[in-house]
């Protein structure tokens, strides 16, 4: 099996090379790679003591950025590394001010992950949420590093609990400690013989409450909303914005629109931007005279989006009608109702949401139009929604203190 596995990861890289000459992601996937080894032998010279973190993405980064934060507040004699795989997280984060060092991890081999543990030589790892490479896992295991999975959501149909995933149960072997979001995730694991497992809940919470305290007052975004009812839309994908077309091309002036698409290159935001009925304006080239009398305000930005949903009376979270919903905490945290497409079933808070009634899927235009209406003509509606969503956020804060009692006892455990 491992020798299949080093096929596919040498295929993959491969075909990456070859979608470098024409996909700009792939380039900055293969072009980041290039020189690391010797930024890495710089960082083994200074002899730091090191607590690598790896995220998969932006997305983990952020859910763990919690627990970096604290560990880097606590134990300032050690040292943070940071590693990446995909460039969506290292392109945005390069320069974070979170970490000592953000590098891409080198691809999955036995000789460069090797090379890589010999380099850092870190004290202590940490993976968030998920990404199992074999060769990595196996060599911390070697060299006994103790190494830790943080806010982890397993699922019935993943390959660790199928009849062939013997080999993939390997992989969750060498863990010192599996932090997951839920009782669900601990029964799954205990059914493959993964003891070493404790609910301590999901660290996007604490995550999102950190943001809402911090929100940025934005007067254009409260100019825009004037008493009307507000949709803040965020992280929209083509099919999500279709929806959203239809919505407000079919409603009078008394609602409005806060767009904030994931893709912000030109030609998409103004296609986004022809699509809609009414005075539309970029946030760029807003001012108070033109967003008082607009229908749609479109976010041509990054990093605002979560300070945005403060000044909606609900919100609608992009990413549904494709692989996945992005981040609704962000939006349930301001005490709002809130929407998405229909892929939201790999998502604990999204199922629980649903399920209180402080979140709806939608499938189709005439859904959003349907949930929105009864928003707007049902003001106790719209409230207790809203408080669902907000209590919830409230009632699952406290995951990062409960990962770091562990990993300060480890800490000092490494220390003497």
């Amino acid at each position: 099996m491992v020798v299949f596995y080093n096929i596919i990861i040498q295929l993959y890289h491969f075909l990456l090379k070859i979608a470098s000459l024409f996909n700009h992601k792939a380039k900055l996937w293969v072009d980041g790679r290039k020189g690391i080894w010797g930024r890495l032998e710089e960082i083994s010279g200074k002899g730091d003591k090191i607590i690598w973190i790896h995220c998969s993405s932006l997305g983990e980064f952020e859910q763990g950025r919690p627990v970096i934060e604290q560990l880097k507040e606590l134990h300032p004699d050690y040292k943070i590394l940071i590693t990446f795989f995909s460039p969506s997280g290292y392109e945005v984060r390069k320069n974070s001010t979170k970490a000592d060092y953000v590098e891409y991890l080198p691809l999955d081999t036995r000789r460069n992950a090797s090379r890589f543990l010999e380099l850092v030589n870190p004290c202590l790892s940490l993976f968030i949420k998920y990404e199992f490479w074999y060769h990595f896992l196996d060599q911390l295991k070697r060299k006994q590093i103790p190494f830790y999975l943080i806010s982890a959501n397993f699922r019935e149909n993943q390959a660790f609990f199928k009849w062939y995933g013997s080999w993939y149960r390997k992989f969750l072997h060498g863990f010192k400690g599996i932090f997951v979001q839920n009782d669900r995730s601990v029964e799954l694991l205990r059914s493959i013989g993964i003891t070493n497992t404790r609910v301590t809940g999901d660290t996007r919470f604490d995550r999102v409450k950190a943001i809402a305290q911090k929100s940025k007052d934005i007067p254009l975004a409260s100019s825009f909303g004037n008493n009307h009812f507000v949709l803040v839309a965020g992280s929209t994908w083509d099919k999500d914005e279709l929806l959203l077309q239809e919505w407000i091309n079919r409603n009078g002036p008394q609602v409005k629109l806060i767009i904030a698409p994931h893709e912000i290159k030109k030609p998409q935001l103004d296609k986004l931007r022809s699509a809609f009925n009414g005075e539309v304006v970029f946030f760029s080239e807003a001012n108070n005279d033109l967003v008082t009398s607009a229908r749609v305000l479109i976010i041509d930005n990054v990093g605002m989006l979560s300070s945005l949903y403060k000044y909606g009376n609900v919100a609608y979270v992009g990413g549904g009608f494709g692989k996945g919903i992005h981040n609704i905490l962000e939006a349930a945290t301001y005490d709002i109702p809130v929407l998405f497409g229909p892929n939201f079933q790999k998502f604990e808070e999204a199922l629980a949401l649903v399920s209180l009634k402080g979140a709806f899927p939608v499938s189709c235009g005439d859904d959003l139009h349907n949930l929105l209406e009864k928003f707007i003509k049902d003001p106790g509606f719209l409230k207790t929604s809203g408080s669902i969503a907000g209590n919830y956020v409230r009632q699952n804060i406290g995951a990062t203190d409960a990962v770091l009692r562990i990993l300060n006892e480890e800490i000092a455990r490494l220390s003497r």
